[in-house]
C-alpha cells in the first residue's frame, strides 16, 4: 500500500497517565448505519413524521418571549432576501471567497477577514501540494480494495461516502501543518468573552471521505444545515445563539454568528443520533483529492450566512395565507403558525433540509452556488449555520474526492470528546458521533498514532501530547485527556 511517510519522532504517548485510559471511551457508540440515516433526502421514500403536541407549546413560548415583534423582523428579512436573493443569482461563485495559503501564513487582511465573514465560507488554494493529496487518494483507494469485504458506505451497491475515519491518509490530513494553520486562521474570525474557549487550539474531529464517480446522482444532498436540528430551537442553551433573532423587531439585524460564547454549552445532538455532530464545530470543511468544479458533482453553497440564518430560524412561525398563491410577498405570509407543533424543515434526530417548497424565498433553484474550480489539496471551508449541498448530478468525467476535515476549537466539551474520539481511533472504532459498530478494528493497514505528523500542534489535536500554556482551560483539557 502506498505510504507517505513523515518523519520518525518520540512516542506519542508519553506522558499519558495510563495506556488503560486511552484504550476505553466512557461514551457510548450510535447505532449503526451510513450518511442517509440523518438526511431525509437521501431516503425519499420515507415518510415525513410529524412533531409530538409539546414542540406547539415551545413554539408559542418562543413568540410570547419576544420582547419586539416578530411579525416586523419577517417583513424585514423577506424584503431583504428579495434583493439578496437578485443580487446572489447575478453574482454567482464570484460570492464565494478565494485565498492562497501564502495569504494564511501571512496572515489574513482586513479585507479578506470581511468577506469570509460575510459570505460564511472560503476556498483556500495550495495548502498540500497536489502530488501529496493524489497519493492520500490512491492509498485510500487501496486500503478499501484490501479491505472489501469489509467497507461500509452510501450507497451499499457503489460506495461513494465511505464510513472510513482511520486511514493513514486522513490521518495525516488531519495533521498537516498548513491544515492546521488554516483552521487556526479561520477559527480567529470567531470571537468569545468566555475563557471556556481557546479559538487559537485548533483540534482534530474525524469525519468520512467521499470518492464520487461520474454519472453518480444518489449522492444528492439537498440543502441543509449542520450542527443539529430542532435542537436550535428545543435546547435552551442552543436558542441562545440566535436570540437576537428571536428577540423580534429590528434587533434580528445585529446578530452575530461568530460569538462563540453561547455555543460553548449548547446540545446539537438531543437525540443521539448517526452522523450529528455533538459538539462546537465552528467551520465545516474538507481538503479535495481531485479537480472538481460547477457541474461535476461539487459542493453547492447559499453566500449569505447572516440573512438566510434569520430566515430559516423564523420561517417555522408563519405560514401564507393563501398556500395555493405563488406570491412570496410579506402580505400572503404574515400568518403567526403557533399553534402547529411542526418546524419546518426541522427533525427529530434528522438534519435541518431545506427546499423551494418549505422555504420558497431563498429561491434555492438560484442562489446555491456551485463552489469554483478546485484541484487537489485545496480546501473549502464554510460555517456551521451555513445552507449547503452536494450538485445532484456528478456530469464530470473524473472522480470528484474530498477528505472531510472541520475546523474545532478547544473547549471542555471539546476535549471530552476527543479523548473518546482518540480512544477510538486506537481501537479501530468509528468517531463518536457517527454510526457505531467494529468500524475498522480488523481492518489491515489502518492508521495508528505514528501516522500522526510529528510537530507539537499536531500530536495535541489528536490528544496525544498535553497543551501548553496558562489558564484554567488547558488545564481541565489536559487531566480530561489523562495526562498529569
Amino acid at each position: 500500500m502506498l505510504n507517505v511517510v513523515f518523519p520518525a519522532r518520540h512516542s506519542l504517548t508519553r506522558g499519558v497517565t495510563t495506556m488503560a485510559a486511552m484504550a476505553s471511551s466512557g461514551r457510548s457508540q450510535k447505532g449503526e448505519g451510513d450518511i442517509s440515516a440523518v438526511f431525509a433526502s437521501l431516503r425519499p421514500d420515507d415518510a415525513v413524521h410529524a412533531f409530538p403536541p409539546r414542540f406547539a407549546d415551545l413554539k408559542r413560548a418562543i413568540w410570547e418571549k419576544s420582547t419586539g415583534s416578530l411579525e416586523q423582523s419577517w417583513k424585514e428579512v423577506l424584503g431583504e432576501l428579495e434583493l439578496e436573493t437578485k443580487h446572489i443569482r447575478e453574482s454567482g461563485e464570484q460570492m464565494i471567497p478565494q485565498i492562497s495559503i501564502d495569504a494564511i501564513h501571512r496572515g489574513l487582511s482586513a479585507e479578506e477577514s470581511i468577506k469570509i465573514r460575510e459570505a460564511g465560507c472560503v476556498v483556500v488554494k495550495g495548502a498540500v501540494s497536489q502530488k501529496i493529496a493524489l497519493e492520500w487518494k490512491l492509498a485510500i483507494q487501496q486500503y478499501a480494495a484490501v479491505n472489501a469485504d469489509k467497507v461500509k458506505g452510501f450507497p451499499a451497491d457503489k460506495i461513494q461516502v465511505y464510513e472510513l475515519y482511520n486511514t493513514v491518509s486522513q490521518m495525516q490530513a488531519r495533521t498537516h501543518p498548513n491544515i492546521l494553520a488554516t483552521q487556526r486562521a479561520l477559527l480567529s474570525l470567531w470571537h468569545t468573552s468566555s475563557d471556556d474557549i481557546r479559538l487559537d487550539a485548533p483540534i482534530s474531529y474525524f469525519d468520512r471521505l467521499r470518492i464520487r464517480f461520474p454519472g453518480d446522482m444518489k449522492f444528492a444532498l439537498g440543502p441543509h444545515a449542520d450542527a443539529g436540528s430542532i435542537e436550535r430551537w428545543e435546547d435552551l442553551e442552543y436558542r441562545k445563539c440566535f436570540s437576537k433573532i428571536l428577540d423580534g423587531g429590528s434587533s434580528w439585524r445585529n446578530y452575530d454568528p461568530y460569538f462563540a460564547t453561547p455555543r460553548v454549552n449548547a446540545k446539537q445532538d438531543l437525540y443521539h443520533a448517526p452522523n450529528q455532530c455533538s459538539i462546537f464545530r465552528p467551520w465545516q470543511g474538507w481538503t479535495s483529492m481531485s479537480n472538481t468544479g460547477p457541474g461535476q458533482g461539487t459542493l453547492q453553497l447559499l453566500p449569505s450566512l447572516r440573512l438566510a440564518t434569520a430566515y430559516w430560524i423564523l420561517r417555522p412561525f408563519f405560514r401564507p395565507r393563501d398556500p395555493t398563491s405563488p406570491s412570496l410577498k410579506f402580505e400572503n405570509w404574515n400568518v403567526p403558525d403557533v399553534d402547529n407543533p411542526n418546524f419546518v424543515g426541522a427533525g427529530m434526530g434528522t438534519g435541518l433540509e431545506l427546499n423551494n417548497i418549505t422555504h420558497p424565498h431563498l429561491k434555492l433553484a438560484e442562489t446555491m452556488v456551485s463552489v469554483p474550480m478546485v484541484e487537489p489539496g485545496d480546501q473549502v471551508y464554510w460555517h456551521c449555520d451555513m445552507i449547503h449541498a452536494v450538485e445532484a448530478r456528478h456530469g464530470g468525467v473524473q472522480d470528484s474526492s474530498v477528505l472531510y476535515i472541520p475546523a474545532v476549537p478547544l473547549t471542555a466539551d471539546n476535549a471530552h470528546y476527543l479523548r473518546d474520539q482518540r480512544n477510538n481511533f486506537l481501537a479501530g472504532l468509528p468517531a463518536p458521533d457517527f454510526p457505531g459498530g467494529s468500524g475498522e478494528s480488523d481492518f489491515v493497514g489502518r492508521a495508528t498514532e505514528g501516522d500522526v505528523h510529528p510537530q507539537a500542534e499536531s500530536q495535541q489535536a489528536m490528544g496525544f501530547r498535553p497543551f501548553v500554556g496558562n489558564g484554567q482551560l488547558l488545564r481541565e483539557a489536559n487531566a480530561i485527556l489523562g495526562y498529569s
